[in-house]
Order: structure tokens, then C-alpha cells, then sequence
């Protein structure tokens, strides 16, 4: 068993074990797997281990990768902050975005979206902490935006997306994301949190 194998099968115990401890349903769990700078060859070796959804942020670099691994069934996920001079490729290779922030972006990903491709599954994420260095817009800013990103014809909103300021106190840990539970109960859509990364030394994941 390779590496990336062996690794992809510690973190799905883990997953499982988290899953039972919260009294999550077995497999409500998805793991997306961010591959940024590793080369397509890794890619392969963890889609050969079952994995299936993968994070990039930077989108020439994607798309290489996207074209070496064509014909796996994979799934790719855009996780960064999105560049106007970049929304054409996400639209035209991509099958989410994580990072939407702003009407001028998502229009742009719509009309770029290729006819016959299915909508872009979009999350809006919202910098819950107020944070100068993350991206995403404010919360009083979400409702809007996600009623605006409903309207788009080949986008689907699926939901809230933030990566608040970490802390060793769970109790303040929550906050923020109770708070974001708040803002997607106002704007009508599920919360979906970006919680923490794992990279194990040994490789991909």
C-alpha cells in the first residue's frame, strides 16, 4: 500500500471516529482532499486509493492537473480567493467554488459556465471573524449575496462557507460558528464550515 493510501485510510478512521463521537450518520462526512502543489502522479495514486473531491487554489496549476487525471470521475473543488482574470477557467473545469464573496464574481462564473456543463456548486463564504487577512464578504453582507447568487442561472448556492480565527478555547472556537449557523438560518441556505486542514508529512494527505 502506498503512502497516500495508507495516509487516505488513517484520516477516514478518522473521520469515522469524529462522525460516531458527534452522532453524525456514518458517511454524512465527505473528506475533499486539497492537492495544491502536488503534481497530477499524486493525485492518481490517491484516486487509485478511492479518493474523489480535491482542493486547488491556484487555477493554471488546477487545470494541468484537471487534464492529466481526465477520465478518473474526479471532482474538483476551487478553495482560494477568485481573481476576475481567473473566473473563466473555474467556470469552464471546475465542479465547485468555495470562496464566493462577491456579485461581480459570481456573475461572471455563470455567464462563463460553459452550455451543457451543470451549474457550479457555490458556497459564499463569510469572514465570520472580521479577520483584515481572509477573504469574504461580511456578515451582514451574506442574505444579500446569496439571494443574488439564487437568482444566476448556472450557479447552485449550496451553502455558507468560513474559516474563522482559531483558538485553543473550544468554548470561543464555537462562536463564530454558531454565528454562521445564524447568518445561513437568515439567508436560507446550510452553513458549510471549513474547520481545520490536515497534510500529513508523508504526502498528500
Amino acid at each position: 500500500m502506498s503512502a497516500i493510501a495508507t495516509n487516505l485510510q488513517a484520516v477516514r478512521s478518522r473521520i469515522v471516529k469524529a462522525s460516531v463521537a458527534a452522532g453524525r450518520p456514518l458517511g454524512s462526512v465527505s473528506l475533499l482532499a486539497v492537492s495544491k502543489t502536488w503534481p497530477a502522479d499524486c493525485v492518481i495514486a490517491a484516486a487509485r486509493a478511492g479518493q474523489r473531491a480535491f482542493g486547488e487554489n491556484y487555477a493554471q496549476e488546477a487545470v494541468a492537473k484537471i487534464h492529466a487525471t481526465a477520465g478518473l470521475g474526479l471532482e474538483w473543488h476551487f478553495i482560494g480567493p477568485l481573481q476576475d482574470n481567473k473566473t473563466r477557467l473555474v467556470a469552464e473545469h471546475f465542479d465547485w467554488v468555495h470562496s464566493l464573496d462577491r456579485l461581480k464574481t459570481a456573475e461572471r462564473l455563470s455567464a462563463q459556465r460553459p452550455a451543457g456543463q451543470p451549474p457550479l456548486q457555490v458556497c459564499v463564504q463569510v469572514n465570520v471573524s472580521g479577520e483584515a487577512s481572509k477573504s469574504g464578504c461580511a456578515p451582514g453582507e451574506a442574505a444579500a449575496l446569496c439571494a443574488a447568487v439564487v437568482a444566476l442561472p448556472n450557479l447552485r448556492l449550496r451553502g455558507l462557507m468560513a474559516i474563522p480565527a482559531a483558538s485553543d478555547d473550544m468554548d470561543r472556537q464555537r462562536l463564530p460558528f454558531r454565528r454562521l449557523r445564524e447568518i445561513g438560518a437568515d439567508s436560507g441556505v446550510p452553513s458549510y464550515l471549513i474547520v481545520t486542514a490536515y497534510q500529513s508529512p508523508n504526502g498528500l494527505v
